[in-house]
């Protein structure tokens, strides 16, 4: 059922790993999470592939986070460190892969789908994309301290600030803007053929000078990442407000939030 959730072509030295949900914005159910923790460490074990492009299925979103149905059950500070502990492990594993990694993005990329771009070596998106941690406005929870160091590097403290302080959505112009994607494309065939192009191109350099680059930003990410911060995501995921948040998603209403 994950391989039909995670649709997955390797041939030519690229693998092309498309999230196929297209249905409910390609939100990502743990299963789905746990999958591509496995294709980082698959592809990084595989000599054949050189480079390794991740897509969303149907046009209108990369990834728009997580599957809000899971949170249902969470109450206690061990359900909220489990679940961050659950999602960094994805992302580090993405971020350990030894291979580029490239986003094409298409639509909404936002939250989880944000993090998982975030660790993607290069981002590309139509023009179309839209950005964002709207978190303060739907589940009113919180990015752990990695998650944090993360987008720091990434677009700096004033972007990352302003993403979640104002839960709006970045245009692909802005995202350009401030260095979130490389390049911004007009439509979504265009992302397609430029994410061939550009992993044609990179599978033909030198494999161990990509690799190293990799490692060297990982390292100095990761540097930046160890400050204490659980209190922070428990005082958020377990409070009445997450309830809030999370019934008033599933129910398709605005959220009451109380700042309790």
């Amino acid at each position: 059922m994950t391989e039909d959730l995670l649709h997955e072509i390797r041939e030519g030295g690229i693998a092309w790993t498309t999230f196929n949900r297209p249905q409910a914005r390609n939100a990502m159910t743990f299963a789905m999470y746990a999958r591509l923790a496995e294709l980082a460490d698959e592809i990084s074990a595989d000599p054949a592939i050189r480079v390794w492009v991740i897509m969303g299925a149907g046009g209108k979103a990369f990834a728009s986070g997580t599957d809000i149905s899971q949170f249902r059950e969470f109450r206690t500070a061990e359900d909220a460190l489990n679940y961050e502990a659950r999602i960094d492990k994805v992302l580090g594993a993405l971020e350990s892969c030894t291979k580029p990694v490239i986003a094409a993005i298409t639509g909404a990329c936002t939250g989880g789908g944000l993090g998982i771009a975030g660790c993607c070596d290069i981002r590309i998106a139509d023009k179309g994309a839209r950005f964002g941690l709207p978190i303060a406005k739907t589940l009113g929870n919180i990015l752990n301290m990695h998650n944090f160091a993360r987008f720091y590097a990434l677009v700096g403290p004033a972007a990352v600030t302003e993403m979640i302080m104002t839960a709006r959505l970045f245009s692909a112009d802005e995202a350009k803007h401030i260095g979130l994607i490389s390049e911004m494309l007009e439509t979504p065939d265009d992302v397609s053929a430029r994410a061939m192009e550009l992993a044609t191109n990179i599978s033909g350099l030198a494999p161990l000078t990509l690799r190293a680059t990799k490692e060297a930003i990982r390292r100095l990410r990761k540097a930046t990442s160890e400050v204490e911060g659980d209190d922070l995501v428990t005082m958020c995921f377990t409070s009445a407000d997450f309830q809030e948040g999370v019934s008033a998603f599933l129910n398709k209403r605005a959220p009451q939030f109380t700042g309790r």
